[in-house]
């Protein structure tokens, strides 16, 4: 599968009240998010809390997500980290489970130069069939993928997408430039969207999706059939709920509105900590005027 779909959700990962992985809540999330808009799932990203699950509970959700809605919808497993040879041997055992494709974070902390980016990726593209997705991320990494290098790993044949979440439209203007047609760029910033899909962008990973799936689909189908005044009130309706779900570090408020919403996907791991008062307050007020409470 190499087209992952238009509009993709970066799923939470649901704890128990001891802050264990709760598999069955996971399946349960995942078959909401595919009901509701998504056309596939994203396990174990950022949103998931990818810092602290262990390889064995990334491996489980792998299986656990794919099992439940893996005939509907891709399943992409966050298998990237800073280091290589861990990237290699977890996107192998993704690729045993049956995930339809891959996303790979640029690594964090190390700083890796433009080149040691260019042979991470294609490192791990060398040790798989899957299909990659790119993941850049600078504001959590420290180091920004620059469009000369995605146009260079866009020339390995199973690295056919990006998640472009620097949030800098100029850079993704370059990248579409520099990029075959069939390369897929996936804004990384839900309230870039839609300026994103106007410089040729494909899609969405989201974190919004879960409490607005069907409506970003339907901005994203607007777009597509030309009718823009259509997909810009669309976006302009959503507009308070995607800078809402980011007034704290993501997946705080996100998962406050899951929670909020009745889906009980519960605390986050330390260092992260549930939503405060005043966040709480915000995330209830934007989710009453959506009328998902």
């Amino acid at each position: 599968m190499t087209d992952f779909g238009r509009v993709l959700t970066a799923m939470v990962t649901p704890f128990n009240p001891v802050l264990e992985i709760d598999y069955g809540k996971a399946r349960q999330l995942a078959r909401y998010l595919v009901e509701n808009g998504s056309d596939g799932i994203v396990v174990a990203g950022t949103t998931g809390e990818s810092p602290t699950l262990t390889k064995e509970e990334k491996i489980k959700l792998f299986e656990s997500v794919t099992d439940e809605v893996g005939d509907r919808a891709a399943v992409i497993a966050g298998t990237g980290s800073n280091i290589t040879a861990d990237s290699v041997w977890l996107t192998r055992e993704a690729e045993k489970v049956g995930v339809h494709g891959v996303m790979l974070v640029t690594p964090y902390y190390n700083k890796p130069p433009q080149d040691g980016l260019y042979n991470h990726f294609r490192t791990i593209a060398e040790a798989t069939d899957l299909p990659i997705m790119l993941y850049n991320v600078p504001g959590r990494t420290s180091q920004n993928m620059l469009p000369d290098t995605v146009s260079r790993l866009a020339e390995v044949e199973n690295i056919v997408a990006l998640k472009e979440a620097s949030g800098n439209l100029d850079q993704t203007t370059e990248i579409r430039r520099k990029t075959p047609p069939d390369f897929k760029i996936y804004s990384g910033e839900d309230s870039l969207t839609l300026p994103m899909l106007t410089v040729g962008c494909y899609g969405v990973v989201s974190v919004v999706a879960h409490v607005v799936g069907v409506e970003l689909q339907n901005m994203v189908r607007a777009f597509l059939a030309g009718d823009t005044a259509t997909a810009t009130k669309i976006h302009l309706d959503l507009f308070p709920v995607f800078k809402t779900l980011f007034i704290s570090t993501n997946p705080i408020p996100v998962k406050a509105a899951m929670n909020l919403m009745g889906h009980d996907v519960g605390g986050l791991r330390p260092p992260l900590l549930p939503a405060g008062e005043k966040e709480l307050l915000a995330i209830r007020t934007v989710l009453e005027s959506l009328n998902k409470i």
